[in-house]
């Protein structure tokens, strides 16, 4: 049992914005993997958890800070219903941007590797080990959130916005292909 405070294993979470295969620069800024994480908000065992570890992040990034944490601090710990009010698979949720330069470790229900990259993509549902910590870079204080690994669960609508060949030709009618 890990007694780090800062870490978190959620509940089941949707993944968002799943960069979790190849790392991308976002901004121009270092490559990393990363996934935004969208959190029921009715799922208050992993929202708690959060906060603690949030909370146990500030403590430990004190010194960064100067020696006292700062009151606008920046966290990862967002709301849906405000920060994402015109996106629907937020709503009534929490999320957290999680990101790495690391790969993370993808398994599934059995904890066995995935190996089939379309098995993971953004609207599927899993469960996600991340840590909090504290940064202080160019004047941005706060709170980030690392992304561990993760585990699919379960399979959900795709949130790519995009169709998949799939339904885009399964009416199709091939009969008069030809005539």
């Amino acid at each position: 049992m890990d007694n780090n405070k800062t870490k978190v294993i959620t509940g089941k979470v949707r993944f968002s914005y799943a960069n979790v295969w190849e790392p991308k620069s976002i901004n121009g800024g270092d490559e990393k993997y990363s996934v935004s994480l969208i959190i029921p908000k009715s799922d208050t065992k992993t929202i708690n958890e959060i906060k603690a570890a949030i909370e146990a992040a500030k403590q430990e990034g004190k010194a960064k800070f100067g020696g006292k944490i700062p009151a606008n601090l920046k966290t990862p710990l967002r709301d849906g219903d405000i920060d994402r009010a015109d996106d629907e698979a937020y709503k009534n949720s929490y999320f957290v941007n999680a990101n790495s330069k690391d790969r993370p470790q993808i398994v599934d229900k059995n904890v066995k590797p995935i190996l089939d990259q379309s098995e993971v993509y953004s609207g599927c549902y899993g469960r996600a080990s991340i840590t909090f910590y504290a940064f202080n870079q160019n004047g941005n204080k706060g709170v980030a959130c690392g992304l561990g690994n993760l585990q699919k669960l379960s399979d959900g609508e795709a949130l790519s916005g995009r169709s998949s060949a799939k339904d885009d030709f399964a009416s199709a009618d091939d009969d008069d292909f030809l005539s």
